[in-house]
């Protein structure tokens, strides 16, 4: 009897230290499961004028938590088209990957830097915010803007390890960074030079400087130049990107 009480109680010690090796995170694949793909459409809030600020959800568990943002200045579109072609096609594996095409809908749809309050967007987060005026206005506070807000709240949501903000027309990805090593992996996939985007002194107010200061993971921009090419857009960009993390499109 004693002896078949000490074989249970080693056995059941035995399960519980390896259970505890085994131990499952947040939007990571299950041990011994097939990473779960993701296939999904959020409203993450609205314009100004009431357009919806969409998000859309791809990849799969167990990879890398990216996002990635476009048109945060509505006349930087044209790099738009790689988050709508990797939101698109075939299934992403390898990265768990948030893409956000229109940031900006309403000066998308009027072809200009502001929205429709005639805020730069990337001048209004809380990070060292100024009171901006003329082609950098800040609004009449931090987080003036609807845009800002609901971003806020998405990145609080999130928490993604990676973010890319895309841009035009200064071609090239900055340097002045959180995470030196990412930036240089970022520019060399995207064939972009490096670059200092360092405001003359201090960038006010940016997405990327609010982010970097609040969570442990990094942000950064980069641009394209004013004129890529629709191909450079919609078939190399996007599998350049995928190779920052390598991840891969698969069959379906």
């Amino acid at each position: 009897m004693r002896l078949g009480t000490l074989l249970t109680t080693a056995l059941l010690s035995a399960t519980l230290a390896t259970s505890s090796l085994v131990a499952t995170p947040s939007y990571a694949a299950a041990a011994g499961k097939e990473p779960r793909a993701f296939k999904d459409k959020v409203v993450i809030g609205h314009s100004v004028q009431g357009r919806p600020i969409t998000a859309w959800h791809r990849g799969e568990t167990g990879g890398p938590k990216v996002l990635l943002i476009a048109t945060m200045h509505g006349n930087e579109g044209a790099p738009r088209t790689i988050l709508r072609t990797l939101r698109s096609g075939r299934q992403i594996h390898g990265i768990n990957l948030w893409v956000v095409p229109v940031y900006n809908p309403d000066g998308y749809a009027a072809h200009t830097r502001k929205n429709a309050h005639g805020v730069d967007l990337n001048r209004n987060f809380s990070y060292h915010w100024a009171d901006l005026d003329g082609g950098y206005e800040s609004g009449p506070r931090a987080g003036s803007e609807p845009e800002t807000r609901a971003m806020m709240r998405f990145l609080r949501k999130i928490r993604p390890d990676r973010i890319i903000s895309f841009h035009q027309p200064l071609n090239g990805v900055d340097t002045d960074t959180k995470n030196q090593r990412f930036s240089v992996r970022v520019a060399r996939a995207l064939h972009l030079q490096r670059k200092a985007f360092t405001c003359g002194g201090v960038c006010h107010g940016t997405m990327t400087g609010w982010f970097n200061h609040h969570f442990r993971g990094s942000a950064l921009t980069a641009e394209y130049p004013a004129h890529p090419g629709r191909r450079r857009m919609a078939v190399i960009a996007p599998r350049q990107v995928l190779s920052i993390w390598g991840a891969t499109r698969g069959k379906g």
